[in-house]
């Protein structure tokens, strides 16, 4: 396939495993309710795809375990082993982290997901060759002062990116990353906000000022060259960009003989769909002058929303509104902010859609499975805050996609076109 897809090349495991284990695992906690029964879809069991990260020779599996939870009020160091062990027996073998995780970004937990990933492949033995890591460094903000050595904020200088390679080596106690990101762009964006509001890769329109200056992507490609030709960085790639900000980086790494970005890892879900109708098109497809770029998806759950459960109460009504422990709950204004969008009436349209196919997928199955049957999309980056959770998040790769299912999500989307952004300030 023209991703390079491999079904069973590699794969750690299987993807299957039987209620009675996941109770073991969880400490005998219920079974999922999403829809009010257990997932029709438990107990089925296929092997998770691999595929090729860009024009690279890293193989990565259909689905990749993020950890930006761990180390946080959300989950701890030992939820995060179980989650990672579980994940690696259903055939993961890719991991996202980020120098600020977890979220909310915080001096007292900066860090913390790295180490609970380092305890848990120190614990386990696992051999590093085994496992795929993909971190990230983090862009330009003036408030993130407790991340570099100097006090000052982080931006993509040759300077912190070398610092922040360095210092995520030591806490993932490796030699090696397979894949650093630049976290999120050094020129002023509008990710976050309502759609209308700015897209993703336009510039803001508030024109936030760069106190510190903007590093030219030029000497961004130069230091991530560096770390490639010193071993430390296998493949390299973008997050939250935009179709000029893929092509400049391209060009950038043309220019000095770096091979171009092997993954751009961008928000993508039921509710935010724009990068398949620009982003891929017209930056990460391959032609007779460019490779290849590999589509990673995160948030194919929307902070949380599509799993249904604020249908009832934080989507209907504000005085009901989620705790702090969920993710609508952490951030300050980030409730309202999807309240006042059509995403409440989108989300109840597609758990509705669910109920239709109830006896193949739950509402969080169908967001999962959507995202991940879409051929642009190299491997969707799934997260949880318990183990029950990430099993019936990983049963949705086993879930298989019908006409059916996508003529009635496309009739949602016709109605509530993109109507929510999930990024959030301080949210990673």
């Amino acid at each position: 396939r023209r991703d390079g897809s491999r079904r069973g090349a590699a794969a750690p495991g299987m993807l299957a495993l039987s209620i009675t284990a996941v109770h073991a695992v969880a400490g005998g906690a219920g079974v999922f309710t999403s829809l009010g029964a257990e997932s029709p879809a438990f107990t089925s069991a296929r092997e998770l795809t691999m595929r090729r990260l860009g024009e690279s020779d890293i193989l990565v599996s259909e689905a990749c375990l993020g950890g930006m939870t761990w180390g946080s009020v959300q989950s701890d160091e030992q939820e995060a082993a179980t989650q990672l062990s579980l994940a690696w027996d259903f055939g993961v073998n890719f991991f996202d982290t980020a120098e600020a995780y977890p979220v909310p970004l915080a001096k007292e937990t900066f860090g913390a997901t790295d180490r609970a990933f380092a305890k848990w492949r120190r614990a386990t033995k696992m051999p590093r060759d085994r496992c795929v890591i993909s971190t990230k460094v983090s862009g330009y903000n003036d408030r993130y002062t407790w991340m570099r050595e100097s006090g000052e904020g982080t931006q993509l200088s040759k300077a912190q990116i070398r610092e922040s390679i360095d210092a995520s080596l030591a806490r993932l106690e490796t030699d090696y990353l397979d894949v650093v990101q630049l976290h999120w762009p050094e020129r002023p964006l509008a990710l976050t906000g309502p759609r209308g509001k700015g897209v993703a890769g336009e510039e803001s329109n508030t024109r936030d000022e760069r106190s510190r200056g903007i590093t030219p992507i030029h000497e961004q490609v130069e230091a991530i060259a560096e770390a490639v030709e010193a071993g430390k960085v296998r493949e390299w790639g973008l997050s939250n960009e935009d179709p000029a900000g893929v092509l400049a980086f391209r060009a950038a790494a043309e220019a000095i003989g770096l091979r171009p970005p092997a993954v751009v890892q961008n928000a993508y879900s039921l509710l935010q769909r724009a990068d398949e109708y620009s982003l891929v098109p017209e930056a990460l497809e391959p032609n007779a002058d460019r490779p290849a770029i590999s589509y990673l998806a995160y948030s194919p759950l929307s902070a949380g929303v599509l799993t249904g459960k604020y249908t009832k109460g934080a989507a209907t009504d504000p005085r009901k509104g989620p705790k702090t422990r969920t993710r609508l709950g952490m951030f300050r204004g980030y409730e309202q902010s999807f309240l006042q969008t059509q995403g409440p009436k989108a989300v109840a349209a597609y758990v509705a859609v669910a109920r239709k196919h109830r006896l193949k997928v739950t509402p969080s199955q169908l967001a999962i499975a959507h995202c991940a049957s879409r051929e642009f999309v190299t491997s969707t980056i799934i997260g949880a805050t318990s183990t029950l959770q990430l099993a019936e998040n990983l049963q949705a790769f086993s879930v298989e996609w019908d006409q059916q299912m996508e003529e009635d999500v496309l009739e949602v989307y016709r109605t509530f076109p993109d109507p929510w952004r999930v990024q959030v300030r301080g949210g990673g």
